[in-house]
């Protein structure tokens, strides 16, 4: 059985890494279910659990569980968006006492949906039962957030990508994760990249060549690699099991 948790040597902490798919039926090698996920989580005993976050989301019941699990164990909780935390993965990031997003980082979130068919009667039951699971996954983020219900719903209603500052301004997270610039290209040149997307400077170029900046990223990574081998690169597996939303 996988586990997507990992002890720290101390014994006090331990992470969890979330890269993935939520789903009850994990598939890839990355895919999270809440069934496996939760009773690692309640095995965990340590004073501070670290999640780290990169997810497009997922089913709704499994994300909802997952952030159960994570609210009533005894540890204090930190949630780390590495990368992506949309839809039930934004659930999650919501079960931290501290909610700590990267520079290069972003939170969507939106309300529930589903297909359905029947009749008229059948489609409206539909309809109403997703205002109540859209209610339940909303009550994670009005635990954390310091706006009124009315900005909440707008912002579920147009499926809201939430840059970092924003979030913490909103309380969706407590603090902005600065890059150590520690020497680690991989980090600067995905944090470059986000910067030119969301913050552009004057004068910046009005389109950015994409393919450029990945040649560019692509390079960094190969020296990075070359110099110091990881056995565990956590980004890298990321973005070689990267899968469209």
């Amino acid at each position: 059985m996988k586990k997507y948790y990992m002890l720290e040597q101390d014994g006090t902490a331990a992470s969890v890494t979330i890269y993935g798919d939520i789903t009850s039926w994990p598939w890839e090698e990355s895919d999270v279910s809440a069934y496996l996920l939760s009773k690692q989580i309640d095995g965990i005993d340590a004073d501070l659990i670290d999640v780290y976050i990169n997810s497009y989301g997922g089913e709704v019941s499994e994300g909802l569980a997952i952030y159960n699990a994570l609210r009533r164990h005894k540890a204090k909780v930190a949630t780390h968006c590495d990368g992506f935390a949309c839809s039930a993965a934004s659930v999650v990031f919501m079960a931290g006492d501290e909610r700590l997003m990267s520079d290069a980082s972003l939170l969507m979130i939106h309300n529930a949906w589903n297909y359905a068919c029947g009749n008229a009667a059948e489609l409206r039951k539909a309809a109403d039962d997703l205002d109540v699971i859209s209610d339940a996954a909303a009550n994670a983020y009005r635990a954390c957030v310091n706006i009124g219900d009315d900005k909440l719903k707008a912002l579920l209603d147009g499926g809201t990508w939430i840059a970092p500052k924003d979030a913490v301004d909103m309380g969706f997270a407590t603090a902005i994760q600065r890059d150590s610039h520690s020497g680690t290209p991989t980090a600067s040149a995905r944090s470059h990249i986000m910067e030119c997307l969301l913050q552009p400077k004057s004068g910046a170029p009005a389109s950015i060549d994409v393919g450029d900046l990945a040649s560019k990223l692509a390079e960094e990574m190969k020296t990075r690699m070359q110099q110091n081998p990881p056995r565990d690169n956590k980004f890298m597996s990321a973005l070689m099991r990267g899968r469209r939303l």
